[in-house]
């Protein structure tokens, strides 16, 4: 005879407390691993979901050692987005009192937002700009005498002309890294060395540019090979108006540890990389 006829239920009870145990075992971590894991989220995962699970996940979060990086990537359907993301990126660099040291903007940056990021923090070492086409070359230049530590700029699919890279090169004397990204054309129909030569002029001190479909020539690579001695990896992918055969190729062979040509694969270039056989306007367009 069977004496516990709710035996059926014991599988579905032991699994309910195994829950139990993992979940009281979440927040009997040690708060610096649970801030550690909560740091590997982005600040729109930690503002929208991470701070409203337990209390202890909500004092955590309002550490300002949290808010030392800041990560607003997003997929950029902003029309779709119950939230204002400017407003809470604002909110983050309230949270980092200060101590902002790297952040990434995605999609929705203005020259306004900037003045706010350099307003708040005096320590930034590292700024990415994505698709910020609200964000104008006067107000790029206007925030870059706050940025002395800079170290590395990233500005990817922008409409943005050589006169910041210069104002960036000249105030921002510890720049080591710079990706100024675009998308690339098989028969690009000009050429444009201002943004070689703005980066040779003003950055000596670089040690990685990535510059992927700019319409830069061997006189524009020329002078950066020239203007930066000691670059250590240069992306050239589908910069097509380059030609590496012959002397310049050997050049760039010899001098630079980590070399990737026009014709190099793609795959892991983070944004739409097709190339149009035919161009409209300028290579900054929005091609989102």
């Amino acid at each position: 005879m069977n004496t516990y006829p709710n035996s059926k239920h014991k599988p579905r009870l032991r699994e309910r407390r195994k829950e139990i145990q993992q979940t009281r075992n979440w927040l009997e971590l040690p708060q610096e691993v649970t801030s550690m894991i909560l740091s590997k989220l982005g600040a729109i995962e930690i503002l929208e979901s991470a701070q409203k699970v337990c209390s202890q996940w909500r004092s955590i979060s309002k550490d300002p050692l949290m808010w030392r990086t800041i990560d607003m990537r997003n997929l950029g359907d902003l029309h779709d987005m119950p939230y204002n993301l400017e407003k809470m990126c604002r909110h983050a660099i309230d949270r980092s009192c200060g101590q902002l040291v790297d952040i990434n903007v995605e999609y929705f940056g203005t020259d306004e937002l900037l003045e706010y990021i350099t307003n708040s923090s005096s320590h930034l070492r590292r700024l990415r700009l994505v698709c910020c086409y609200y964000i104008s070359d006067e107000g790029l230049i206007e925030i870059v005498a706050k940025l002395p530590l800079l170290e590395e700029l990233d500005i990817s699919i922008h409409n943005l002309s050589k006169e910041p890279l210069e104002v960036v090169g000249r105030c921002c004397p510890l720049l080591k890294s710079v990706k100024l990204n675009n998308q690339g054309y098989q028969h690009p129909s000009y050429e444009d060395d201002g943004d070689a030569f703005a980066i040779a002029q003003n950055m000596s001190k670089l040690r990685h540019l990535q510059i992927f479909g700019n319409k830069l020539t061997n006189y524009g690579l020329q002078a950066i090979l020239d203007g930066c001695p000691h670059l250590e990896s240069l992306d050239l992918r589908q910069c097509f108006n380059v030609s590496l055969e012959g002397d310049l190729g050997k050049i760039c062979a010899e001098q630079i540890k980590v070399l990737r040509l026009p014709d190099d694969s793609t795959d892991d270039y983070e944004f739409h990389a097709a190339m149009d056989d035919m161009e409209y306007g300028s290579s900054n367009d929005d091609f989102w």
